[in-house]
């Protein structure tokens, strides 16, 4: 049973998210509901901790990421996968969601508490779950205008009823920050009044209304079914948009921050531990907001991180790069940054926003361009539009570069990205199709015209098998250069998320930093070569003695001076 300590925080969450909104009956109504569940909950659960470590890596992927047209169930096919390839780099994968969709590939859910037909079912991501740790998305913020709730909002029948934002033509939206460049508001006649229905990500993801705390309740018992089929960690996915407010940005607003610190509060009090991981892909100080004073987020996605390494490994200068690894902060104990360079999204452009100025952003977009990129746009206040993010892969990204036209250093700057963002403070994530260096899914993309699916490319099973069998393939090469970053990774206490980052300036040409383990006892210093010429430059000499992680020798310390090939990166370690 909770104590009452932990009851009054539940309540005082409540209160602090409806006390303008609802009555205090319902609150109440609610509270009591939330007890019931966590109490239900641990008294069937035995307490299971979480351990995070230098171990921990997540792979991001579909549960078709690798389908067999023979294959009914193709999580199956991918466990089968996995098992044999991945395993040992990997302790945590990341499933897109799973869940029967419209669109937007699974992210216009039709209905949370059913698998899609094709992946499999639930006993298949219980099944995955006992030998790996399960991420999975809770699509938070919408949901499918041809699933279940949207016809039943439609009859003003349960489950449903009032679960979609409602506003009337004095709702004032001339404020509200926009992801995308449609029209936001939907005129529908519901039992033959007007109304608008309010569509952030597209006309087929209707905005859920969490005024109505039927809403929040029911998205707590979905995490409850997830956590029952073995899912621990938690991507809520576009959740800085969920609170609306007349005359205000419709994002970030106070209420949303108050419903994660209650999803946070709500884990912490289940027998079984989980991460909350908020995606907010915007500018970085309020990005970080979402860590709250260690309070909301577990985890948030370190946004700034791609972009900012694809610009400097294009441009062969680490200025943006150092400055900012500068300004990060440390995170605290129980908060982590979760890296990446790629996913099933483009590259965000608004992390950069104050960080890359517009002349140098205009400069890299181009390049973006001439590399196989498509644009994909949002609305801002006057009218106007600008690009929210670059839809490739990292491959083609990193393919050519001004400096580099013919692409001759490709393989070396893909890897040494990778590098940076494996050894980087907090936790790091590869997207399936990074690991094998995919190419634009240009079919795919003339098929459907979603600039996005040229980076959601799947696999079969029997190509990308053989593919990895043939030592000289590109696929085998790319993936035995990843994975082995990641094996040496998870041998050193210096990699631990928490370990402490320390920037290190030597140079536009380089980008350095520091790694030291929790307990002191181990010191990693991380250098990369950004440019296509050798680099020579001093290093102290307490330096000289440490070993190179990713070389059996130390030929390029001598006479205190440093010599990195072009995108060489070195890991020296104190032991």
């Amino acid at each position: 049973m909770l104590s009452l300590i932990d009851q009054k925080k539940i309540k005082f969450k409540l209160k602090s998210i409806y006390k303008n909104q609802v009555s205090e009956i319902e609150i109440s109504n609610c509270y009591e509901a939330i007890i019931k569940i966590i109490n239900q909950f641990n008294k069937k659960k035995n307490k299971k901790k979480k351990l995070i470590s230098e171990k921990t890596s997540i792979l991001i992927c579909y549960g078709d990421s690798v389908f067999s047209s023979s294959q009914k169930h193709l999580l199956k096919n991918f466990q089968s996968f996995f098992q044999k390839k991945l395993n040992k780099f990997f302790d945590t994968v990341h499933f897109l969601p799973f869940y029967p969709s419209s669109s937007d590939s699974g992210f216009a859910v039709k209905d949370h508490y059913k698998i899609d037909s094709r992946l499999g079912n639930w006993s298949d991501i219980t099944k995955f779950s006992k030998k790996n740790d399960v991420m999975a998305d809770i699509v938070i913020n919408h949901s499918s205008a041809r699933g279940l709730w949207f016809k039943n909002f439609l009859k003003s029948k349960k489950p449903g009823k009032d679960y979609f934002i409602k506003v009337d033509s004095n709702f004032d939206i001339s404020k509200v920050i926009r992801p995308r460049d449609h029209q936001l508001l939907k005129k529908i006649d519901i039992f033959k009044q007007p109304e608008y229905l309010w569509r952030t990500f597209s006309p087929d993801q209707l905005d859920m209304n969490f005024k109505n705390p039927a809403v929040l309740l029911r998205f707590i018992k979905i995490m409850i079914n997830l956590i029952n089929h073995g899912v621990t960690i938690f991507r809520l996915d576009a959740i800085a948009y969920l609170w609306k407010e007349s005359g205000t940005k419709c994002i970030n607003l106070k209420e949303t921050h108050e419903i994660i610190k209650l999803f946070r509060l709500i884990c912490n009090l289940l027998n079984i531990e989980s991460i909350i991981v908020t995606e907010t892909n915007l500018p970085e100080k309020e990005n970080i907001s979402y860590f709250g004073n260690a309070d909301e987020a577990n985890w948030i996605y370190n946004f700034s991180l791609p972009p900012l390494l694809i610009y400097s490994f294009l441009f062969e200068n680490s200025s943006h790069l150092n400055s900012w690894n500068k300004k990060l902060p440390q995170t605290k104990k129980g908060n982590s940054y979760l890296n990446f360079i790629a996913s099933h999204d483009g590259i965000g452009m608004r992390p950069v926003e104050g960080i890359i100025n517009k002349n140098n952003k205009d400069k890299f977009l181009k390049r973006l361009k001439k590399n196989g990129s498509k644009f994909s746009y949002r609305k801002v206040q006057n009218k106007s539009k600008k690009v929210y993010e670059a839809n490739i892969t990292i491959f083609d990204a990193l393919k050519k570069s001004d400096y580099d036209p013919k692409g001759k250093f490709f393989l070396e700057r893909f890897i040494s990205a990778h590098s940076i963002m494996i050894s980087f403070e907090g936790v790091p994530a590869i997207y399936f199709n990074s690991l094998f260096g995919t190419s634009n899914d240009e079919a795919k993309y003339i098929i459907t015209g979603n600039n996005r699916d040229l980076n959601r490319y799947r696999w079969n099973h029997k190509n990308i098998t053989e593919k990895l069998k043939n030592s000289k393939s590109k696929q085998s090469i790319f993936y035995k250069n990843i994975t082995n970053l990641l094996e040496i990774r998870r041998k050193q206490k210096a990699f631990h998320p928490n370990g402490i980052r320390s920037s290190v300036n030597m140079g536009k040409k380089i980008f350095c930093f520091k790694r030291q383990s929790v307990d002191k006892k181990q010191s990693i210093l991380c250098i990369t070569n950004l440019s296509s010429k050798i680099q020579i430059t001093k290093i102290n000499q307490k330096f000289l003695t440490w070993k190179n992680l990713l070389s059996s020798n130390n030929n390029h310390i001598s006479n205190k001076m440093i010599k990195l090939k072009p995108f060489e990166t070195v890991w020296l370690s104190s032991r």
